[in-house]
């Protein structure tokens, strides 16, 4: 598979990475001689220096012969051009637009269904506004997704020591749980990423990704010694798009929300975007401004300024404020390892978003959702199982996963099932797979080369 990404900066680098580890064929264009150096020195790419819009640059750089492409850049109306360019030059290429401004939202289906066509419009600030409000929904949650528009989800919870599973093995959870029990499909202790099996226990301090069908996930969550408890306070630093999507969606919900935002100007537009959200001009690190309009008082405190240091300080003064939620955006991968100790849990990243966004487009087969966790070394992967694959028909103990890959959920008809070693995956079933990094490539290769699946 050959892909030419337009746009060197952090999520062309980010997705560059991610292909070129599983041998994809992968091309970076960008006008940025330093973004396009950082990637020869790093990454077994091709790079070229020149502007990705250029149709002379794309036909020099195979397009014709390309099978995707993805336009990354900082500017939408650079994203749009290259795409354009791409369908007049090679129709048959699958084009990816990145598109961030909220003018473009009304405009996403038709461009995707009308020529010159976009195939994929990523907008990851509308998923991360859509990850913050999943987080703000399981309060004592560090990471949450769905899957099957939403009948099953994935939750990531703290064990502490006070949860009924504490110190259990997984394959004693049946006999205590019954059918009840919550499907582990990750551990993570001591920041290794822990693909479990029957012997495995779960320690408390372990952050456990689990699944969930999301009628069930009260009664789960009660397992771990967590309540849903409804949001009421929410207090937002920083006003940009994704404070300002958020705010809109908590204004719909009726739920009472403070923006603070540095730029003056900015501060009056988004006074006259909102209805009933409260807008404050200050410094979002400013402990006399947080103290003056009682921060302390909020359930939930969600950092979203485009400074990561900003946002965790924020997070640092919210929590020594008495807040016991925070949401913290962060940019840069080489923060995530670090947060976690210093009591930064609930971490959004529009860079995972997008790079999560277009996985789930670029995997073969009937993929449908691709979801990266814990800084991206490990994936939730949702498919639909095919007629052709060995996957099928066979209890799933006398099935050869890769080393790191687990089958954590089959969904039938509508039913959700929790496999064990006699299941049995029948064509057509949705199947939520989860593996960490090393293994996705095996995975994609076995299931490609023998069961013509992704």
């Amino acid at each position: 598979m050959k892909i030419i990404i337009v746009g060197a900066g952090e999520v062309g680098y980010n997705i560059a990475s991610r292909l070129a580890s599983e041998n994809k064929r992968v091309i970076v264009i960008d006008k940025d001689q330093d973004a396009v150096r950082r990637l020869s020195e790093n990454l077994d790419i091709q790079v070229i220096t020149a502007s990705g819009s250029s149709p002379k640059v794309l036909i020099d750089a195979g397009i014709k012969e390309t099978d995707i492409l993805l336009a990354v850049t900082d500017s939408d109306e650079t994203n749009l051009v290259a795409c354009l360019i791409t369908d007049l030059i090679s129709p048959t290429t699958k084009k990816f637009a990145r598109i961030r401004n909220s003018d473009f939202d009304p405009y996403h289906d038709r461009l995707k269904k009308e020529n010159p066509h976009i195939d994929t419009v990523i907008n990851p600030e509308i998923e991360v506004v859509n990850t913050i409000k999943k987080l703000m929904d399981v309060p004592g949650a560090v990471d949450v997704g769905d899957f099957a528009d939403g009948q099953v989800k994935y939750v990531a919870i703290r064990l502490d020591r006070h949860s009924p599973m504490a110190g259990m093995r997984l394959v004693d959870f049946s006999s205590r749980f019954g059918e009840d029990r919550p499907l582990i499909a990750a551990i993570i202790r001591n920041d290794n990423v822990i693909v479990p099996r029957g012997s495995n226990t779960v320690e408390p301090g372990d952050l456990i990704y689990f699944v969930s069908e999301t009628q069930k996930l009260e009664k789960m969550l009660k397992l771990f010694g967590k309540k849903i408890v409804p949001v009421q306070r929410v207090f937002i630093i920083g006003g940009g798009r994704i404070g300002e999507r958020l705010a809109k969606r908590l204004e719909k919900e009726s739920i009472k929300t403070k923006i603070i935002d540095s730029d003056i100007d900015r501060c009056h537009y988004l006074s006259e975007q909102m209805d009933k959200a409260v807008v404050l001009h200050g410094d979002g690190s400013d402990q006399k401004l947080f103290l003056e309009e009682n921060m302390g008082q909020s359930d939930v405190v969600v950092s979203v300024t485009d400074d990561d240091e900003t946002n965790i300080l924020v997070s640092l003064l919210a929590k020594n404020l008495g807040v016991h939620d925070t949401i913290t955006r962060i940019g840069k991968s080489s923060y995530f390892p670090l947060l976690a100790t210093i009591g930064i849990e609930k971490v959004v990243s529009p860079r995972l978003s997008a790079v999560s966004s277009i996985l789930q487009n670029i995997r073969k087969g009937k993929v449908l959702s691709d979801i990266s966790i814990f800084g991206e070394r490990g994936e939730f992967i949702e498919a639909i199982a095919l007629e052709t694959s060995d996957i099928t028909n066979k209890p799933l103990k006398k099935l050869s996963f890769p080393k790191g890959a687990i089958l954590v959920c089959i969904i039938r008809n509508g039913q959700i099932i929790i496999p064990d070693g006699d299941s049995v995956v029948k064509p057509d079933d949705r199947i939520i797979m989860f593996a960490v990094k090393h293994a996705v490539k095996k995975l994609e290769k076995l299931l490609t080369v023998k069961l013509d699946f992704f």
